[in-house]
């Protein structure tokens, strides 16, 4: 009986080790959030991660890394550090026109209205947005001190703009602030 045991138990640890990063990795809607994100050198842990609905549809789940965790979205809005947030979509066919029209009003809401003074960077980040979002695509927003936003499609850099810290505050604010778009999300990404 031992001698069956032992091997199954190698086997076992052999899969595990095989498997390597992914056993940290965070499923959530039918897919997987990797543990961490590497930013410019540095590493940037998953803070929380939760399931953006439409009217009981799952679009995407929304992953948020940090420096360091967090269960205030506050913390995060207001303070100058490299962060990310990546979207695995669920739903297939998510227009660009329906991606720019959720940022633009989750914008509204994060700012209360008053977009005036960040409207260029709004323009330039929603021109980031060119193609349909399918099922499986993974957008990554990120977000460096002294570099600007950044979006990724699938491990490939669309395009970067210049951020301040109000449009920081805006951007971070569509799924962390005090009216996000989905409150489900939010908590989920603040680890509640």
């Amino acid at each position: 009986m031992n001698s069956i045991i032992l091997p199954l138990r190698v086997l076992l640890l052999a899969g595990l080790l095989a498997v390597g990063g992914g056993l940290f990795a965070k499923e959530i809607g039918g897919v997987s959030l990797p543990d961490k994100l590497t930013v410019e050198g540095q590493d940037l842990a998953l803070n929380g991660a939760g399931l953006r609905k439409k009217l009981f549809i799952k679009v995407y789940a929304g992953g948020l890394y940090l420096p360091a965790k967090t269960k205030k979205g506050e913390d995060v809005i207001n303070t100058d550090q490299a962060a990310a947030i990546r979207l695995h979509f669920i739903y297939d066919g998510v227009s660009a026109e329906k991606l720019t029209g959720a940022w633009n009003d989750g914008f509204e809401a994060a700012t209360g209205g008053n977009t005036a003074d960040i409207q260029k960077e709004i323009d330039g980040f929603n021109a980031l947005f060119t193609e349909e979002a399918t099922k499986n695509d993974v957008y990554d927003i990120i977000y460096v001190p002294g570099k600007g936003v950044t979006l990724k499609i699938n491990g490939e850099a669309k395009g970067s703009i210049s951020a301040g810290e109000n449009f920081r505050k805006a951007l971070w604010g569509i799924w962390l602030g005090d009216k996000p778009a989905d409150k489900g999300l939010k908590k989920g990404m603040l680890g509640a």
